[in-house]
């Protein structure tokens, strides 16, 4: 008999969540923002309260405790580390704002991160501009990386006049005199750090962003001729802080410790120079566990953060020992970590395509005999034969098709052959999994089978690493895990474009191409893409102008009541019409001439021409998705 342990397995759920996701006794999928049994969330009856307020779907929920939580729980690992290893230092975070820009997300980290002094690290002008409007904690670091024009330097040595402690980190040579110079003008002197380029590479499908072909940091030759510059400006007391990253999401730890390794050693050179470096910015990497399996595959990593944190300790604590020189302050860019369990979008299913399976096929006696045969192996197939009679259904296939193909049988003839085949295979395929047949044959049998279950969402707009670098995601039911699921299929979004399609799902062994999934029924099915809280949000596409989606933020009181603490609504129509710089009123006016038009020229009514228009100015404020 199958139980909710059964479903919590098939689907990984316990193995990905990290303590926050699991399904509870109603078969329901339960978000735990902080980790406690007491204090867990049914999703279904969130979802049921927001369809009660008129929400529509889909949407994107925020659990914004969650963020606490990843905060709590990084700073911890490096504060047992630090201990256990006797380092003489302490360690300092700082999100990356690329990672995840939505200022609802910037300003719940910025809040629980004040506790720990968790700085942000910014790229851009705009990011910068952002990030200036955030009260940070007294020791808590701006971190200003990327390539800088004189704009983008000047802004950010205005922001050294206001805030505490705002670095500068050189990631090109180039950007060296320009800085002191400007430094110099202003009357300026920020913090200053330097991005070295290592030979040291991560793994996973960044690892190419490491190494000495990255497109980030100073080589070896360009560092000494840095240092020598900020001797002419009488600036070496400025350069506090050695940086560096290998790639995001590392799968192996063995990369990160290798990199910190190298790394230290420069750090101690530099420090046998007489220059007081005070920060090791180690950069982002830390990689999350996505599928659960806990191996070096691109969708997991092979440690906790607790490992991490301990080989990060270790590493240099070790280095700057023999080497004879103080242990810094570590610092790590670890947005993805912090980040990626907050959000899950919740798609309603539109229904699924299946070809029509179920349509009882009679013979009227005049058939060929192709169909004929096909009826009778539906007929006779049982536990015993199935094996034979489904090959035998694959050589009739082909033959219908030959057939077909010669002229020699009618479209309905074709239609009555594929129902029959195919309900063939339906048999087959139970009686493989009755009898625990894992073959081959079968596993292409059950992607034969699947079912294309129709999302109402997009996967350019809410998945968007999906579909550029195939990252996975979690995927399961909403409800319902207390039923056996008995159909395979994959996902297709609403976009009319063929990579709209989620067709790749997490798995502890392998990348599954179909997901165990229930039958429709009359009631509304939904499913939840779990984990998007890092890179989704932004990097999201418009295509076919669907635009982002609505979004609830919930949490939990002390006594394990939910609470929506904010909705955001998505993206209409005029505003997606908006981006693409159409200007709404000016479409509302050249349609209302041609409706005006319309009815001169008598094609339609007085009412027709009132209607047409107020359902054009309707569908101006509509939501983009589909309405179900």
């Amino acid at each position: 008999m199958w139980k909710i342990e059964d479903a919590i397995d098939l689907y990984g759920i316990e193995r990905w969540g990290n303590g926050y996701f699991t399904f509870n006794k109603n078969g329901d999928l339960s978000v735990s923002p902080t980790r406690k049994d007491a204090q867990a969330i049914d999703i279904k009856n969130v979802v049921d309260s927001l369809t009660a307020k008129k929400i529509k779907f889909p949407v994107l929920f925020r659990f914004p405790q969650i963020l606490e939580g990843q905060i709590k729980e990084l700073n911890g690992a490096f504060s047992n580390s630090i201990a256990e290893y006797k380092y003489n230092n302490i360690y300092q975070g700082a999100f990356p704002m690329k990672v995840n820009q939505r200022r609802e997300v910037m300003e719940e980290i910025v809040k629980s991160g004040k506790k720990y002094n968790l700085g942000l690290e910014v790229g851009t002008k705009a990011e910068l501009l952002a990030a200036m409007s955030f009260e940070l904690g007294h020791e808590a670091l701006l971190i200003c990386n990327g390539f800088k024009d004189d704009e983008y330097l000047k802004l950010a040595l205005n922001a050294v006049k206001l805030k505490n402690k705002v670095v500068i980190v050189i990631d090109e040579y180039s950007e060296t005199r320009r800085l002191l110079e400007l430094s110099k003008t202003m009357g300026v002197k920020p913090l200053i750090g330097i991005r070295v380029k290592l030979y040291s590479k991560g793994s996973g499908k960044w690892a190419e962003s490491g190494g000495e072909s990255s497109k980030f940091g100073l080589t070896t030759t360009e560092m000494l001729d840095c240092i020598k510059t900020f001797a002419e400006y009488d600036m070496f007391e400025q350069l506090q802080m050695l940086h560096f990253h290998i790639g995001s999401q590392i799968t192996e730890i063995r990369r990160i410790q290798k990199a910190v390794k190298e790394a230290a050693r420069v750090y101690a050179k530099i420090r046998n120079m007489h220059i007081n470096i005070k920060y090791f910015n180690i950069g982002g990497g830390l990689g999350v566990d996505y599928d659960g399996s806990k191996t070096s595959s691109d969708a997991s990593a092979n440690y906790t953060i607790q490992e991490y944190a301990n080989n990060v300790v270790y590493s240099l604590k070790d280095v700057c020992d023999e080497e004879d020189v103080p242990h810094p302050i570590i610092l790590s860019e670890s947005g993805r970590a912090l980040s990626a369990y907050h959000s899950l979008l919740v798609i309603n299913i539109k229904g699924d395509k299946n070809g029509n399976r179920n349509k009882v096929i009679e013979l009227q006696g005049d058939e060929p005999h192709i169909i004929t045969e096909l009826y009778d192996g539906l007929k006779e197939i049982n536990i015993k034969n199935y094996i034979e009679y489904y090959h035998d259904a694959l050589q009739h296939r082909e033959e219908l098709l030959s057939l077909f193909n010669l002229g020699e049988i009618e479209l309905e003839d074709k239609s009555k052959g594929e129902i029959l085949f195919m309900q063939i295979c339906e048999k087959a395929a139970a009686f493989a999994r009755e009898t625990g047949n894992k073959s081959d044959d079968f596993d292409d049998l059950n992607k034969l089978l699947s079912k294309k279950y129709i999302g109402n969402f997009s996967t350019f707009q809410s998945i968007p690493d999906f579909w550029a670098i195939k990252q996975l995601f979690p995927v399961v039911p909403l409800s319902r895990a207390n039923e056996k699921p008995t159909q395979y299929g994959t996902i297709v979004d609403i976009t009319c474009d063929s990579d709209g399609e989620i067709d790749k799902f997490v798995d502890l062994k392998d990348v599954k191409e179909i997901l165990e999934l229930h039958e429709l029924n009359n009631g509304s099915y939904y499913l939840a893409i779990l984990m998007l809280g890092a890179y989704q949000d932004t990097i999201g596409d418009y295509h076919n102008l669907f635009g982002a989606a609505n979004e609830a933020h919930i949490i939990v009181d002390d006594s394990g009541q939910w609470h929506i603490k904010q909705i955001v609504n998505g993206d209409r129509n005029c505003d997606v019409l908006g981006y693409v710089k159409y200007n709404t009123s000016t479409l509302l006016s050249v349609f209302q001439s041609e409706v005006v038009q319309a009815q001169r020229d008598n094609k339609i009514s007085r009412q027709d021409a009132e209607d047409i228009l107020n359902n054009y100015k309707d569908s101006m404020n509509q939501y983009t998705y589909m309405n179900l």
